[in-house]
């Protein structure tokens, strides 16, 4: 019987299979979608479909870079093991080096990359890489940027990849750059400048300051003023431009680019499960939970 798109989506959706190993099962049984599921778990490619409901919130970060392009993406695993081991690493880096190739315009899109010879697309490599390891992997999130001939990418990579950050400068060099990347990476700026800060930010933490206990029964126009430095303060600590140069406190970022030609343009930073809910496992009592 003929195969539709919808079934084999559906059985993907179910399985975390490739598209096609899923269209291959759905011949093979008629298209029956039950059969199809048993049919994948006996052949050990639905494995990774058992672990859906885990939280893969460990993993690594990284930045490839070709041409005038440059990805930063995110692939989670559900510890810090698996993320440090050889097979994870190399999945990490055929996944950034595909992004940056083909420029997806989402996850979704980029897990449906041709790979290799074989048709394998990124989606079927995650779900290889899932059965050898034993563990969930995914791939979260990732950002493609662009560049023109006259300005500098910088990429640089903290605690084996747990950090990556990715800079973009108008002029300077690919060196300047990277020293911006890895300041970026240590300190964590919040914005580029303080420009960028978005009003109700500004507002918020004016307001947080107006009422703080110190400056109770102080005049208005001294709270102005008092609140005032304290917001120059703030914005300066969140914003890239303003803050301290790492590697040289006796001068901005923003002065230290300037010395080098160039001006900020943009950056993008990505710490390994940030914002995300992770799972407390007690190693111990899931250990005898076993045994008994």
């Amino acid at each position: 019987m003929a195969i539709t798109a919808t079934q084999v989506k559906e059985l993907r959706e179910k399985t975390g299979v490739g598209m096609m190993d899923a269209k291959k099962a759905l011949v093979e049984v008629d298209g029956d979608m039950a059969k199809a599921i048993d049919l994948l778990r006996e052949k050990g490619m639905a494995k990774a479909a058992k672990k859906g409901d885990r939280i893969a919130a460990e993993g690594m970060t990284y930045v490839a870079v070709k041409d005038n392009a440059a990805a930063i993406v995110e692939l989670n695993s559900e510890t810090d093991f698996v993320a440090g081991n050889k097979e994870f690493n190399d999945l990490l880096h055929a996944v950034a080096n595909a992004i940056v190739e083909f420029k997806p315009a989402d996850v979704e899109a980029a897990l449906e990359l041709k790979v290799n010879d074989d048709a394998e697309t990124l989606n079927d490599l995650i779900i290889h890489t899932t059965q050898i390891t034993g563990e969930k992997i995914t791939l979260r999130r990732f950002v493609i940027v662009e560049k023109e001939d006259s300005q500098s990418f910088g990429a640089y990579s903290h605690m084996g990849g747990r950090i990556s950050s990715l800079v973009l400068l108008n002029g300077a060099d690919a060196e300047t750059a990277k020293d911006v990347a890895m300041h970026v990476a240590a300190i964590n700026p919040q914005f580029v400048s303080r420009e960028e800060v978005p009003a109700e930010v500004v507002a918020h933490e004016k307001e947080v300051q107006m009422n703080a206990e110190d400056m109770a029964g102080k005049p208005e126009n001294i709270k102005e003023k008092i609140v005032e430095g304290r917001l120059n303060k703030f914005l300066a600590e969140i914003s890239l431009a303003d803050q301290p140069f790492v590697k040289d406190g006796d001068q901005t970022v923003a002065k230290y680019v300037e010395s080098k030609n160039g001006s900020l343009k943009s950056f993008i930073r990505y710490e390994v499960g940030e914002g995300m809910e992770k799972k407390n496992t007690d190693f111990a009592a899931e250990v005898m939970g076993q045994i008994n």
